[in-house]
Order: structure tokens, then sequence, then C-alpha cells
């Protein structure tokens, strides 16, 4: 029997998180006069998460046992003739669901943190920046509304802007800070196009209003095109999700988001921020139903993403690096998903992921901080035997990210290549091809970085001292460090999160695949036109049980593509590690070309961006000074000024002048009329 929920209680939910920031952003800092120390901030912002976490996870059990649902606006800011611009909750399960992920990598990012940044200066700081992150990235899910859902977009946007650079003295954090924030308005400019589009022709911003007219929409074309209107109206909407979900080719801002301390890398990069594309696309999906054009584009988008950003994370050195290109690699497989319009699917994989990501990102950070704040995997090995706790969770978060049968990213990574080879547009085959090659990729990397990082000989004490790090490296807060110093393992506010997140990174996908993919738990939050769109339905057919999936999956592709990259990686890292240096001699230009990022960055730097440049100063130069200062405002003086002088000429006050213009101009009248008679 469906339930309601209490809107003043979901209330809570964003507000406490914003609460506690602000109380240690304020009290906590020298803007506040630091009223309150490093204790009572990080306490209040737990506190604020840890009250978020609870109500989402009791409103995640009313809404997949009792049928709650929520759909309602607490407050109207304006109306601007017919168009309300309100503030509203939409609850349902894919809310729910983001909810409470949100909350839970949240609250174990918050108490990572107080390890981690322990003899960081801007400890209340980041408490508060990452509390104020907390509170954006709810009011963006629980949005009933696209001018709710663009303030919490912008907003992650910008708390991710101070979280890149919290290290404001370090040029590389300033620069890879900004990069985020340019990248991400290129994105955002198509979102608020696609969001204009709506409102102008559905004369709405919330949500149901707007499915309920998509019917409508999708007989309209753009004016001036052959194109419908509902197929610019998705792409602009996905171009905004390129942009923040790091698609090709607007996802260059995400390796070097890695400036920014470990924890948000966790928050930021796994779990909330770059996921708000593809939850954008599932909410939106009775629009993206009606536009095959644009799914299209979303497959090839993501599978373009999912394949070579994966061939990037193979040459990666710095630890969190190899991790941020499978971030990127994963957003593709979602993205790859939603193309087709296997949503549920997508969605998913963002939860099963959240998990395993940022299980994987703190354990990097565990790393980090265990040898000393050096990131390079090649001067590390043998920490197995010193970071025990570190050295298991990291395992079984890379198992889950490779998709071993029975951990959780095998069910939503193997669901995804089934929904692939059973859709049936034009760029399914090439998806399909990316996904499935793109197992293999993962696996290699991923057992790549943990072979070297966790077996093998110990290197950390090999490390050249004139070594020059990579511009990634986090500064050490301890303001040294020790080359020799053996590794240690981390204090247990740093290993309690690692053991929390990898107990959902192994069990959540068995325990939730059937609700989720073949259930009712999206029923009212995801809509798939059968008809058209045969994925899904396919899928169910398939599906037998977990067990039964994890079982046929020895026999399948995917599965002996991930054990060939896990033992290609530990043949050539382990067994052969001349190989890796041969085949880079070998294949010299495709290392370049790899090492180099596609040239992305340098395409941006030297030709967008001096482009940009160039038709900037074009126009100040050619139509700012020349045209408008030059011809329109001084022109225009100096014209009067010409004219004025011929004219005064006329007036001198002899009457013999006046007498000659008045028959100057007798005889112009009588020439012009007999011309005209003419």
């Amino acid at each position: 029997m469906s339930q309601t929920l209490s809107a003043s209680t979901l209330l809570a939910v964003p507000l406490a998180p914003l609460v506690g920031s602000l109380l240690a952003g304020v009290l906590g800092t020298s803007f506040g006069g630091n009223l309150i120390g490093r204790r009572v901030s990080h306490s209040l912002t737990i506190l604020g998460v840890l009250v978020a976490f609870v109500i989402s996870a009791m409103t995640l059990k009313s809404v997949a046992l009792d049928g709650a649902r929520l759909n309602e606006t607490l407050y109207t800011w304006m109306v601007v003739g017919g168009l309300k611009m309100e503030i509203g909750f939409l609850v349902d399960g894919l809310t729910a669901m983001m909810m409470c992920v949100v909350t839970f990598v949240s609250l174990m990012v918050h108490l990572y943190t107080i390890g981690y940044m322990e003899e960081d200066e801007g400890y209340n700081r980041f408490f508060a920046y990452i509390s104020l992150f907390t509170f954006s990235m709810l009011m963006l899910v629980m949005s009933n509304n696209m001018l709710q859902l663009f303030f919490g977009w912008e907003a992650v946007g910008l708390v991710s802007y101070l979280l890149i650079g919290f290290w404001f003295n370090k040029p590389s954090a300033i620069f890879a800070n900004m990069k985020a924030f340019l990248v991400n308005r290129v994105g955002d400019f198509g979102f608020i196009l696609g969001i204009g589009l709506l409102a102008a022709y559905a004369g709405t911003l919330n949500y149901a209003e707007t499915f309920a007219k998509a019917g409508e929409l999708s007989q309209i074309a753009f004016p001036g095109t052959d194109w419908m209107l509902i197929t610019v109206i998705c792409i602009c909407l996905f171009v905004g999700a390129m942009g923040k979900s790091a698609q090709f080719p607007l996802h260059v801002w995400l390796p070097d988001s890695m400036e920014g301390p470990t924890p948000i890398s966790a928050l930021i990069h796994a779990a909330t921020m770059v996921t708000a594309g593809i939850f954008m696309v599932a909410r939106m999906s009775p629009l993206f139903e009606l536009s095959d054009t644009a799914l299209n584009l979303i497959l090839v988008i993501g599978a373009i993403t999912a394949l070579f950003m994966g061939f990037l994370g193979i040459i990666q050195n710095d630890i969190k690096r190899v991790v941020a290109y499978s971030t990127l690699s994963q957003l593709g497989y979602m993205t790859v998903a939603l193309g087709a319009s296997a949503y549920s699917v997508a969605v998913f994989h963002l939860m099963t992921h959240a998990f395993f990501k940022a299980l994987l990102f703190l354990g990097a950070g565990s790393v980090i901080m265990g040898m000393h704040h050096n990131q390079d995997i090649r001067w590390m090995g043998g920490v197995r035997k010193y970071m025990p706790i570190t050295w298991i969770t990291s395992l079984l978060g890379s198992l889950a990210l490779i998709g071993t049968p029975l951990f959780s990213g095998f069910y939503s990574k193997d669901s995804i290549i089934e929904a692939v080879a059973e859709s049936h547009l034009p760029a399914a085959g090439f998806a399909h091809f990316a996904v499935l090659a793109g197992v293999f990729v993962t696996a290699f990397y991923s057992f790549r970085m943990y072979f070297l990082v966790f077996h093998g000989a110990e290197r950390y004490d090999q490390e050249p001292k004139a070594h020059d790090h990579d511009e990634a490296e986090e500064p050490d807060p301890h303001h040294h460090r020790d080359e020799h110093h053996k590794p240690h393992e981390s204090p247990w506010v740093v290993t309690v999160p690692l053991l929390l997140l990898a107990i959902p990174s192994v069990v959540i996908g068995f325990m939730t695949i059937q609700p989720m993919l073949f259930g009712e738990f999206f029923k009212d939050a995801i809509f798939v036109n059968a008809d058209k769109h045969h994925a899904m339905a396919e899928l169910g057919e398939l599906f037998h049980g977990p067990v039964a999936m994890a079982l046929h999956a020895l026999s399948t592709a995917p599965f002996w593509l991930a054990l060939a990259g896990v033992a290609l990686s530990y043949y050539m890292y382990m067994i052969n590690p001349a190989l890796p240096a041969a085949i880079k001699r070998a294949f010299q230009p495709i290392h370049s070309l790899l090492e180099n990022k596609y040239y992305l960055d340098w395409i941006n730097e030297h030709i967008l961006a001096r482009g940009a440049r160039a038709l900037g100063t074009g126009l100040w130069k050619g139509g700012d000074r020349a045209l408008i200062d030059g011809l329109l405002v001084d022109g225009s003086w100096k014209l009067v000024g010409r004219v004025a002088g011929v004219v005064r000429w006329f007036q001198s006050g002899y009457l013999y002048h006046y007498a000659l213009v008045m028959i100057l101009g007798i005889f112009v009248l009588m020439t012009y009329f007999v011309w005209l008679n003419k």
C-alpha cells in the first residue's frame, strides 16, 4: 500500500549538512574568529551528515518496502507569467537510492578526513567544504523541478572548484580547479539551453508537468531546421551531462582534479558529482525515449569514453590518476547503458561503482599516507605486509571493479554489456565492442596498480633523492619526507571507512539486482518505451537470479577477458618486469600518444583557447575599438564637427552670403523637381 513521506522530515536531509557546514566554516575559521576547534568542527559536520544518512536510510526503507512516495512543492520563489519557479522534493526509488549513496559515502569521507587531514592548516575549512558539497548534491537529487536541479548542479560545481583548489598556494591546484570550472561551463551552457527550451515550449519547469507534455514536444520541429525539437532538447541536456560526468571530449578536467586532497577524490569523483549527469539523464528518461538520435549519440560518446579513457589508465604511474582514469572509463559504461535505454542498469552501476570506487580512492589515500606521501607506484611494492587492512580492502575494491562474479561490480557491469548486446540501435555494435574490450583493459590497469603497490620487491627505499615527483603529488602536512622510512598502516579513522565501504562493494549487487533491474523499485521513476527499445525486456528474460547469473558468467567472454587482463598484468609486472619497458620502446609513438592524453590538452590550450583569445582580441579591436568606439561613438561626433564646420562658413553675418545660399537652394530645388517630371 502506497504511503506518503513527511516533507518536513525530508527537509532535514539537506539542511543538516548545511548547518554543520556553516558552523564549521564560520565559527571554525578566521572568518568567524576561530571560536570552535577542530574536534568541535568535525563533530558538527559529521553529526549533520549522520542525521542526513539516517533519515535517508529510513526513507529508502519506506520507499522500497511500503511504496511511499512524495512529490511536493515547499516554496514558490516567484511566478513569471505562467512560469513558476519553485523549491520542492520528489522522492521515489531513484531519489531514495541516490540519497543513501550520497550520504553514506559522504559520512565515510568525513570520518576518513579526520585522519587524512589531521595536521593540515585548513582542517576546519575542509570539513565545511565537504559538508556544503553534500548539501548541494542532496538538493540536486531531491529536486522535483529543473530550477532546483540547476541550482544543485551549479552548487556542486562551485564547491568542487573550492575543493580541487583547496591547497591554493600550489600553482598546479589553481590551474586544475580553473580547468574544471571552465570545462564544466561549456557543458552547463548546453544544459541551460535544454532547460530553456523546455521552459519555452512546455511552459513549466516541474518534472511531472514537463513529462506530461513530452508527447506534444515530440511532434514539434525545431524552428528553421528539419530536426525535431525533442532531439535538440535531449542533446543539449546531454551536453550538460558530458561536462559534469566527464564524457569525451569534456573529460579533460577530471584527471587534473586529483590535485585536491584524496578525500574529495572519493566524494566528488566516485559517488556524487560526476554521477550527477547520469542521474539527470535517467530522471529525464521520458524525454530521451522519444529521440533515437540522442540515444545513439549517447551510446557513441559513452563507448569512446569507456574504452579510450581506459587505455590512458595503463600508462599512469600516479596512484590517484590510475583510479581517476578508471572512474572516467566506468562513467563511460554508465553512459552506454543510458544510450541503450537501460536507465535502471546505468543507475545500478552508479550505485555499485560509488562504493567500490570510493573504497579504491580512500585506499589509495591510505597508501599515500603509509608511504609518507609518495604517490608513484613505481616506488612502492611489498606494501601488503605493512598495511594489511588497506591491502585486503583495496583487493576487494579491485575485484569489484573488474567485474569478478558475485562482487557488486559484476552484476552491474555484466548487465550493461548484456543490455548493449540486446539493443537494436545503429551504434550498438561499436558500443558492445568497446565495453567488451574495456573489460580486459580495466582488469589490466587495475591489477597493474595492485601488483606494483602491494606485491613484489620493496622499492620505496630505492626512490632517487632527486626524483621529480608528479605535480599531482599532495603536500606532506608533516612538512617532511623520509625516503627510507618503512610504510605503516593508517589510523583507525582511515581504516574503519575502508572496511565499511568494502562490505557493500562485495554484497550490494547480489542483494539488489532483482528489485532494481527486474522488480518495481524504479517503476515510477524511470520510463522505457518497451515497444521501441527492447534491451531491458530481453535482459529480464535472461535473468534467473544472482547465483545463476554468477555461475553462467564463468563461461562468458567478459569473465575470461577480465581473467586474461589480470594474468597479463601479473606476468608483465611480477614475472617479467622487463617486458613493459620493451613494449614501450617498440611502440613509442603509441605510448607518446597516450602519455599526452591524445593531445586533447594541447588542442584545448593551443588551438581552442588561442582561437578563442584571437577571436576575443579581434572583436575587441575590430568590433569594440574600431566599429563601436571608432566609427559609431568617435565617428558620430567627428561627422557632426565636420558638418558644423561647413555650415559655420555660411553663417558669416554678410547679407550677400545669405543671398547666395538662398539662390543656390532655389536652384537645387528647381533642378530636383525638373528631374522628377521627366
